[in-house]
């Protein structure tokens, strides 16, 4: 095998292989709803299989073997082909068997076709490289250009291909490389001319097949990953999918984004199908919240909400996923909400921008954070992001945020914020006095429009039982004479917290991205 030929390989192998990598991060960081140890776990079993991968390739790596013999290139060809299919194949089969089973077993199959694409380089540089003094050389360009397909397969494939493709039509354009390659090496390995024939016949063929057969391999995919064992048939109705991640949502208008449930598309209080009114709630603890900053958007429900409440003049939303502004529009609750000028979206990371803007103040910062067990979360739950927000608050200003009741995300928000409450499963914080107003709540719901419709209908009985409920905040379900937890002061969680010794969130531990065995699956 000539070194040029064995650069060629090991650039395309490299790129084939993290290419596959970058598609199956995807899948598991899905199916498994974004947790922290999915990551260590999916990378361990992939680089397990590449290091065996290269060790079964020992026997031909020998003196034995004749490096002038241009067959042996026919080797690394079968091995990029056979693993090009199964990387192609292996996501609807992952898909497949959480469905009967738990994912960790699907890991033999990253392992298996990692181990595949491991055996390639060292084969290539057994071949490629000649035992002179030159070598040691050789060696270097042969592993940079091993490197150099690398990343250029994590870049294109992980910002290009899974943001204008998806998942699908990715694989295909990745099986597709990697038939051509096999083809190249096919070629240049000096067959007959009717094996060169068949050998190209066939892979033309595979590619054909692999092309068409795509859309009926990869139905149902993501309603699999998703739904897993529950899984019933159901099908999406609508997925959007781009270098941010996956968002699905069901036909009863439930939105998920990388498969955990993100909220609905509703802003209605009197059903309250989403417990919206802790978006409500600003107007009841906040009297002027002129300026408002809102990080994260998911359906745009809670932003529907707080742009209409009285007093709000500008609402700044910074969403990292644009996705969610194409699917918007379908929905009628929400649906007006691009149009409204007190509203701008900016497309970003939360934490980057606020770090960017320290000239802007805000008399509100809301959000309504995924789960506090998901990768990354520390970002925003941890004391670092609780101290910046209390830097970008206005005098009287509040930071309004979802805990989804973890205990040390609480004790954290609590011991930044010298005032403060839990409302739901949210704390409000401030550097001032703060407190819920239920009379200046009552009147700003009774005065509150959405698209020109009231939120709660002052001569309707029902609504006005229904305010009732939602001002006395009790919590659903409730006996007669047993007192709600949907309010508590942060003096009373520290005083719990402290006493069972819940440590706080911070970068240096990120305790509750690992509150999660490794094989959890929610």
């Amino acid at each position: 095998m000539s070194f040029r030929i064995a650069a060629l390989v090991a650039f395309f192998g490299g790129f084939i292989a993290l290419s596959f990598e970058i598609l199956w991060f995807r899948v598991y960081g899905f199916a498994t709803g974004g947790t922290a140890p999915a990551f260590g776990v999916v990378l361990g079993s992939y680089l397990l299989g590449i290091a065996l991968g290269s060790v079964a390739t020992r026997r031909f790596c020998t003196d034995r073997i004749d490096r002038g013999d241009t067959a042996l290139l026919r080797l690394p060809a079968v091995l990029l082909v056979l693993a090009s299919l199964g990387g192609f194949a292996l996501v609807p089969l992952i898909a497949w068997m959480v469905t009967v089973t738990t994912w960790p077993w699907t890991l033999i199959g990253v392992g298996l076709l990692s181990g595949t694409l491991g055996a390639v380089l060292p084969l290539v540089s057994h071949l490629g490289i000649a035992p002179d003094d030159d070598a040691g050389r050789r060696m270097s360009w042969l592993y940079m250009a091993n490197i150099a397909g690398s990343t250029l397969g994590s870049l294109l494939t992980g910002f290009v291909l899974l943001d204008t493709l998806g998942v699908r039509d990715a694989s295909v354009v990745l099986t597709v490389v990697g038939l051509l390659m096999g083809a190249v090496l096919v070629l240049v390995s000096g067959p007959t001319a009717t094996q060169q024939k068949r050998w190209i016949s066939g892979l033309i063929i595979t590619a054909i097949a692999a092309s068409a057969g795509a859309a009926p391999l990869y139905d149902g995919v993501w309603e699999r990953l998703q739904f897993r064992k529950k899984y019933d048939g159901e099908r999406f109705a609508h997925v959007i999918e781009n270098k941010s991640g996956v968002i699905t949502v069901r036909k009863g208008g439930e939105i998920y984004g990388g498969g955990v449930y993100d909220g609905v598309f509703s802003t209605s209080l009197v059903k309250d199908k989403n417990m919206i009114i802790r978006a409500y709630a600003l107007a009841g603890y906040h009297k002027a919240p002129k300026e408002v900053l809102m990080i994260g958007l998911s359906s745009g429900s809670w932003a529907q909400v707080v742009a209409n409440v009285p007093g709000v003049e500008r609402l700044t939303i910074i969403e990292i996923n644009p996705g969610y502004l194409e699917i918007m529009p379908k929905y009628p609750a929400v649906k007006t909400l691009l149009q409204n000028p007190k509203i701008k979206v900016v497309i970003d990371d939360g934490r980057r921008w606020m770090l960017a803007h320290k000239d802007r103040k805000f008399d509100a910062i809301v959000m309504n954070t995924s789960w506090h067990w998901r990768a990354h979360s520390t970002n925003l739950l941890g004391q670092q992001f609780a101290e910046l927000a209390k830097s970008r608050l206005k005098p009287g200003g509040t930071f309004q945020y979802n805990t989804t009741s973890s205990v040390h995300v609480e004790r954290t928000g609590c011991e930044v914020f010298p005032f403060g409450f839990k409302l739901v499963n949210n704390l409000v914080l401030s550097n001032t006095p703060v407190q819920l107003d239920r009379g200046r709540w009552r009147q700003a719901l009774l005065a509150m429009r959405i698209d020109g419709k009231p939120i709660f209908d002052a001569n309707d009985p029902a609504h006005m039982t229904r305010l009732d409920e939602v001002l006395a905040l009790r919590k659903p379900g409730l006996k007669p004479g047993q007192k709600s937890t949907w309010f508590r002061p942060c003096a009373d969680l520290l005083k719990a917290h402290r006493k069972a010794k819940h440590p706080i969130v911070t970068e240096d531990n990120l305790l509750i991205e690992f509150s999660r065995p490794w094989d959890w699956t929610q």
